[in-house]
């Protein structure tokens, strides 16, 4: 068997809680410390304390998104999810910190990575194989993927997971939610409880492999127009998902094509969302645009289906009910409907919810366009940012959704991303009506 080695340096995931935690502990205590000494500070200058202006400042950007990183596993996660919005949910500055965390994971040593596959495939495993490459093709925060072909030639596109993962789950979101609990990081009156409950049921199905490869069957069936891998079952473990390797280009090399097939593939995106929700009533929730491939045949790859959530019957019902009065532009109907999902408490004041009704017009003006839609020259993100800056700076009116919500609209969010990294032009209402 050929190996090939890692050419970067990787980093050692931290496996027993204790040390976690610790990692943690230091974390929490730096940022506390720096709080603290920036509050002084202010003092120290003649002016007030503000103890959310301490907390959130640089210093503890770094601090706070370096530590999760090094951990990996659920603590950069949940970082992920909480970073899924902003404004209306977390303090904008969180925010900003926790999305520096969606960037690709370290990897772990080859020594610890062999470790973790003789404990799973037991010693001699390489000789299922006539080449693992050690070196990994990506490394995310629960696990990291490696490419290897058997001795028929098959290539396989290895799942492993991160050491100490899945039993750290807990722990670790135990340990965070505390971190954010910290003076000046978040409103005393924001309940971030339930996300953290949503957040470790979906960290421990997600360290599911077994799971996910379950998912892998079913999207395969459910999304022919698309292509994703087969699992091979033989190599599966809880720890491991052995499925195949798709030979394919970043979903970016689309931009290299005319125009029409950059539309039809932004259309299939937006179809595949639509379906999620109204049809399936399942949807991989993780919009990363490393999970989006280009086949050399023109077809999109999807990739990791470790975040795949049901969405129930309600939810989707009431999804429906909202498309229709936003394509009619039926503001009480679009703050009834609003409300009902739990976007925000409803004991809101008069002008706050025309502010709310109003924005919400504005995000879905798209979706009322006969003509193409042009996401390339879309400025709708940040008007809808200056428009919403004074819900933003309103503590009081920070709010957590139902996860379902969060998750939906990470999802919804990362495809009007990646729809204006494609620069596709799309007529969006013929596209949507037929789901309302």
């Amino acid at each position: 068997m050929s190996v090939c080695m890692n050419s970067h340096t990787p980093r050692p995931v931290p496996e027993r809680a204790l040390s976690r935690n610790l990692h943690l502990g230091r974390v929490a205590g730096g940022v506390l410390g720096a709080t603290l000494g920036g509050a002084l500070g202010q003092m120290l200058r003649g002016k007030r304390p503000d103890l959310a202006a301490a907390a959130l400042n640089p210093a503890n950007a770094v601090r706070v998104a370096g530590g999760l990183a090094h951990l990996r596993g659920a603590a950069m996660k949940l970082g992920q999810m909480l970073s899924m919005e902003s404004g209306a949910i977390l303090p904008p500055e969180v925010t900003k910190i926790l999305g520096q965390l969606q960037a690709s994971a370290p990897s772990m040593p080859p020594a610890q990575l062999k470790t973790v596959l003789t404990q799973e495939w037991g010693a001699g495993w390489q000789a299922q194989f006539s080449q693992f490459e050690v070196r990994p093709v990506a490394a995310a925060s629960i696990g990291q993927v490696h490419r290897a072909v058997l001795h028929d030639g098959q290539v396989l596109a290895i799942k492993v997971q991160f050491p100490g993962v899945a039993a750290s789950i807990d722990s670790d979101i135990a340990t965070l939610g505390r971190l954010m609990r910290l003076p000046g990081v978040l409103p005393k009156t924001l309940d971030i409880a339930p996300l953290l409950r949503e957040a470790r049921a979906q960290l421990h199905e997600e360290a599911d492999y077994q799971r996910e490869a379950g998912a892998l069957d079913q999207a395969q069936a459910a999304h022919p127009g698309f292509i994703v891998p087969r699992v091979q079952e033989s190599l599966c473990t809880p720890r491991i998902l052995a499925m195949d390797y798709i030979e394919s280009a970043p979903i970016e090399a689309l931009l290299e094509l005319p125009q029409a097939v950059r539309d039809k593939a932004v259309a299939d995106l937006i179809t595949l969302v639509l379906r999620e929700i109204f049809e399936l009533r399942q949807m991989q929730t993780d919009p990363n645009f490393a999970n989006f491939r280009l086949a050399p045949d023109g077809r999109i790859v999807l990739l990791d289906f470790g975040a795949t959530r049901a969405i129930d019957r309600d939810t989707s019902d009431r999804y429906r009910v909202l498309l229709r009065a936003l394509l009619a532009e039926d503001r009480a109907a679009i703050w009834q409907q609003m409300a009902a999902l739990g976007y925000f408490s409803a004991d809101q004041p008069d002008a706050r919810q025309r502010l709310i009704r109003d924005l919400a017009v504005q995000a879905s003006a798209p979706l009322r366009m006969e003509a193409p839609y042009d996401f390339g020259r879309s400025t709708l993100i940040a008007d809808l940012a200056v428009a919403g800056e004074a819900l933003g700076q309103a503590r009081d009116f920070w709010h957590v959704p139902p996860a379902d919500l969060l998750f939906l609209h990470r999802k919804i969010g990362g495809i009007f991303l990646l729809a204006q990294r494609l620069q596709g032009q799309v007529a969006l209402k013929p596209l949507v009506a037929r789901w309302a």
